[in-house]
């Protein structure tokens, strides 16, 4: 049973936006396509933990916080116990495991050790439980999704699950017994409630909205190509149409992720939405949409 859904965290949301709009700086590329890589491996993993009929809690991304350290959790299983922590990667491609190190086989180049990721998340988990006033084992692995990866030299002994030993191991662990109870679920909603947000904004400050382009953007292939009709926006690139109330509307929530403390007007909104010709019509979309509040100069939407 999923506890808590998965969804795209705020700082993957405000990225994916940002690179449809400008150019990210390498650094944030890089931490861009880590994100979405990381996000659809884990999608991998729940399609598989979503299968399971043994009674349990599934808390999916969680951000946490221990003795003042924060921790994410990837995929926490509440069973009768243990209970299982699980931190997903989607590496691909040819690593070796040599002196506790990973290191990609084509450049010998170094990447965070997993194994003391997931060692850390588990001790402040452990931490965390016992304030709370449980105290309960908990098994913790290490999950290779890409059917595409390969460690060589892979330690022995070490809790690790790669692509190959899943189905086996999925299986395995849902045939496991296990009853729940309300100090179960009391856990579990302790927990969800403990999650916290991490906002962005202050590590990309530097993307003002001055630096960025305008426009409404295709809701499938990010391209600005969009011409309207009617009662319509197409995609010139992939034919993807979309209605125009719901595009405007998407448009200003991405406003809204991007600049939060932005105050958005119909003027504003007109000269984004600048392929829709109808500043009445932009009005009209967002009075039945979005609360108005002010007065006639300062009057905006929230």
């Amino acid at each position: 049973m999923s506890f808590k859904e998965r969804s795209e965290t705020l700082e993957l949301q405000f990225l994916r936006s940002l690179n449809a709009r400008t150019e990210l700086a390498e650094k944030d590329d890089q931490r861009f396509h880590n994100l979405t890589k990381g996000y659809e491996g884990e999608l991998m993993f729940d399609r598989l933990t979503e299968k399971m009929e043994c009674p349990s809690y599934l808390l999916n991304d969680l951000l946490l916080e221990s003795n003042g350290s924060k921790f994410q959790i990837d995929t926490l299983m509440i069973m009768q116990e243990p209970f299982y922590l699980f931190e997903v990667k989607n590496y691909e491609g040819d690593f070796y495991y040599e002196n506790g190190r990973f290191c990609t086989l084509s450049n010998n180049k170094e990447i965070k050790n997993p194994l003391l990721q997931l060692e850390r998340c588990d001790s402040l988990l452990r931490q965390l439980l016992q304030n709370l006033g449980y105290r309960v084992a908990i098994q913790a692995y290490v999950i290779f999704i890409n059917p595409r990866f390969h460690l060589y030299q892979s330690p022995l002994n070490k809790p690790i699950i790669y692509p190959g030993q899943l189905p086996h191991f999925m299986n395995k662990l849902n045939r496991k017994m296990s009853t729940l109870n309300g100090r179960h679920k009391n856990l579990a909603e302790q927990l969800v409630a403990m999650h916290q947000t991490e906002s962005p904004y202050e590590k990309y400050a530097k993307y003002t909205i001055d630096r960025i382009e305008k426009g409404v953007i295709c809701a499938s292939c990010h391209s600005f190509k969009v011409c309207c009709y009617d009662r319509h926006l197409q995609c010139e690139v992939c034919g993807h149409r979309e209605g125009i109330d719901e595009a405007v509307i998407r448009t200003v929530k991405e406003i809204k992720l991007l600049y939060p403390e932005h105050k958005i007007t119909t003027n504003e909104v007109f000269e984004w939405c600048e392929v829709v010709d109808s500043k009445k019509r932009i009005r009209r979309i967002l009075q039945q949409n979005f609360n108005g509040t002010g007065k006639t100069k300062g009057f905006f939407f929230e």
